[in-house]
């Protein structure tokens, strides 16, 4: 069981940064491979970003690609969304997730979520 608290959304202007942090509560936490997705009203969740459980593979939506950079601490159990650059189109909830299969942006293989924080990027 891994419980997963998003921190560090907020209000900012376009083409101004956040970043999102994902504290983890298991031990074991760096077993897991690590995942970034987001959900805008009336559409559904999307992939971000994902980071395998060493960090030493990474991959990003096209849509965020060369904005956001996702990276873990290990030794912290927390996982990060550095968000650069940002549009008015990144406005969303953001989730991070957990699975103990291969990173993947497909959402259905990851086994824990958590509750999710609100991203809003002003125009």
């Amino acid at each position: 069981q891994v419980q997963l608290v998003e921190s560090g959304g907020g209000l900012v202007q376009a083409g101004g940064s956040l970043r999102l942090s994902c504290a983890a509560s298991s031990h074991t936490f760096s077993s897991y491979a690590m995942g970034w997705f987001r959900q805008a009203p009336g559409k559904e969740r999307e992939f971000v970003a994902a980071i395998s459980w060493s960090g030493g593979n990474t991959y990003y939506a096209d849509s965020v690609k060369g904005r956001f950079t996702i990276s873990r601490d290990n030794a912290k159990n927390t996982v990060y969304l550095q968000m650069n650059s940002l549009k008015p189109e990144d406005t969303a909830v953001y989730y991070c997730a957990a699975t103990l299969r291969r990173s993947s942006y497909d959402e259905s293989v990851y086994d824990y979520w958590g509750q999710g924080t609100q991203v809003t990027v002003s125009s």
